[in-house]
C-alpha cells in the first residue's frame, strides 16, 4: 500500500500539476505508516528559487497531516508556511482532533520507502521572539550551517562540532558538563530543509532532553 501511495504523489506531481517535489531524505524513520492523513505541499520553484508555493487544498483538521516539503528549499521559504499550516490546525473551531498529529513526508533511503518524522508540537520561533525556560538548565544549539555547529551551555562552555560528529560531541559534552540538561535549538534561515532533517534525525537519541521552541534565525 505505501509503494502504490508513493507512485500516487509522483504521478500527482508530474502529471497533473507539472510540479516535482523532491522530498527530503532519512535514514530508519522511526515512523513508517500514518493512517488517517490528509497532505499539504510546499513546492520550489526551480524557474525562480526565491518563490515558494503552498498546496493545502485537501487538508482535513481531524486528520494526521502529512506536510511535504521540497528539500531544495531553505527554512527563510519553508518555515512560513509550516507555521501558517500548525496555526490553522491549532485554530480549528470545529471539527477538532487532539490527537492528530503533523509530520514531514521523506525518503527513508533504508527501506526504499516513505518515512515520517513527527513535528506536532515545535513552536518555531524568530530571533527576536523570547520563549519562557529554565535558564539554570538550558543549553545551546547553534546551527549555522553543516560545518559550524555550536553547543553552549549556561556556563558559557562552547562544543564545536560538524554534522559528521555532532552526535558524539554532543554525548561527550552531555557526560562532561552537567548544566547541558535542556537543548534549545537555533538554525540559521539559510539551510536548507535536508540540512534540517538531517540534524533532527541525529539529534533524536536526545530528544527527550530538546525544547519544543525552535528559533530560525538570520545570521
Amino acid at each position: 500500500m505505501r509503494y502504490i501511495y508513493l507512485l500516487v504523489i509522483l504521478c500527482f506531481f508530474n502529471c497533473n500539476n507539472e510540479r516535482v517535489l523532491l522530498l527530503p531524505e532519512i535514514e530508519n524513520a522511526e515512523v513508517t505508516e500514518v493512517l488517517d492523513v490528509s497532505p499539504a505541499y510546499i513546492f520550489y520553484d526551480e524557474t525562480k528559487p526565491d518563490s515558494t508555493l503552498l498546496n493545502r487544498k485537501n487538508l482535513i483538521s481531524t486528520t494526521n497531516w502529512l506536510v511535504n516539503v521540497d528539500k531544495r528549499l531553505t527554512l527563510k521559504q519553508a518555515i512560513p508556511h509550516i507555521k501558517f499550516l500548525q496555526d490553522k490546525k491549532q485554530n480549528a473551531e470545529m471539527h477538532k482532533n487532539e490527537d492528530a498529529k503533523n509530520y514531514f513526508t521523506c525518503n527513508d533511503t533504508s527501506i526504499s520507502n516513505l518515512g515520517f518524522l513527527e513535528f506536532t508540537e515545535v513552536n518555531y520561533l524568530s530571533s527576536e521572539d523570547s520563549v519562557e525556560d529554565n535558564s539554570n538548565e538550558l543549553c545551546h544549539l547553534i546551527v549555522f550551517d553543516l560545518t559550524d555547529i555550536q553547543i553552549i551551555s549556561n556556563s558559557n562552555a562552547v562544543y564545536k562540532a560538524t554534522l559528521e560528529n555532532l552526535a558524539s560531541v554532543l554525548d561527550k559534552s552531555y557526560k562532561k558538563d552537567k548544566e547541558l540538561k535542556i537543548l534549545l535549538l537555533a538554525f540559521s534561515e539559510n539551510l536548507i530543509f535536508q540540512d534540517y532533517i538531517d540534524i533532527k534525525s541525529i539529534l533524536r537519541p536526545f530528544e527527550k532532553s530538546i525544547s519544543k521552541n525552535e528559533f530560525i534565525f538570520n545570521p
